[in-house]
């Protein structure tokens, strides 16, 4: 290169194109710290496109490449679980259709387990197949039929309607107890259970709980339960749950505009 040519370039200003990539860069850094550097590309992109942004996800990957931003790779799992007996008089009534058109007209619960130094912690979410939403949630040290029943009654509270909802649970000994059993007749709900040894029929809030860990669990060393509640807590209401209401505002937007058309 000439003497000429790189002080021309030394002093010429950033092209539009560079001043887009560095506002978007911006934005791309302040959504992986807030997702404590877990996000890559696929899940940036979709953010980004919530927010209104129109980019390519290539694009979005070669900005975190070159500024040496990037997720966590997502681990390996550990198989399938152990078939359990089978009880009577419950079905399935999602059968895998894991689609709802409206609001409170589809839940699933599941239950998880957390590791931390002083010993486990058992997290139940309830989760709105229509908005994402994780609408119930209760952990405790042992993962018992009354962990459940708070999580269900939290996500009771705070329904809007009165009709009856499915909600779709494995067939864990919390699930097919009599107390959860009748909390959930007490309030319009109705019981749906997976089949025995088939985890894909919880596949949403299977879904979820990976989600969860390969973002935040996997890279935390909880020292004490109250510490891995903090954390999930935080995940929960202050990231997972106002990323789903973007998103579903994002849609109600785009849905209302293909009604509007001429």
């Amino acid at each position: 290169m000439s003497p000429s040519g790189y002080y021309a370039w030394a002093v010429r200003p950033a092209s539009a194109r560079d001043v887009e990539n560095q506002r978007i860069l911006t934005r791309i850094k302040e959504i992986h710290e807030d997702s404590g550097g877990v996000i890559g590309a696929p899940r940036m992109h979709e953010d980004l496109s919530i927010e209104g942004e129109r980019l390519s996800l290539n694009r979005v990957a070669r900005l975190m490449a070159v500024n040496g931003v990037q997720g966590w790779p997502r681990k390996k799992g550990r198989g399938r679980k152990r078939q359990a007996a089978r009880p009577e008089g419950l079905k399935n009534h999602l059968a895998r259709d894991f689609t709802a058109a409206e609001p409170e007209t589809k839940w699933v619960t599941d239950i998880t387990e957390v590791t931390t130094t002083e010993g486990k912690l058992f997290l139940c979410v309830v989760l709105d197949l229509y908005s994402k939403l994780i609408v119930g949630w209760s952990m405790h040290h042992r993962q018992d039929r009354y962990m459940v029943i708070r999580a269900v009654e939290m996500a009771v509270w705070q329904r809007t309607s009165s009709q009856p909802v499915i909600l779709h649970s494995d067939r864990g000994a919390q699930f097919t107890s009599g107390d959860y059993q009748r909390a959930l007749k007490f309030n319009n709900l109705i019981s749906s259970m997976s089949a025995v040894g088939h985890c894909s029929d919880n596949a949403a809030c299977e879904g979820f709980f990976g989600i969860l860990k390969r973002e935040r669990v996997n890279y935390r060393r909880y020292r004490t339960r109250d510490e891995a509640r903090s954390d999930i807590f935080d995940y929960i209401e202050r990231f997972h749950n106002p990323r789903m209401r973007r998103r579903l505002a994002k849609q109600d937007q785009q849905f209302s505009a293909i009604l509007n058309r001429p």
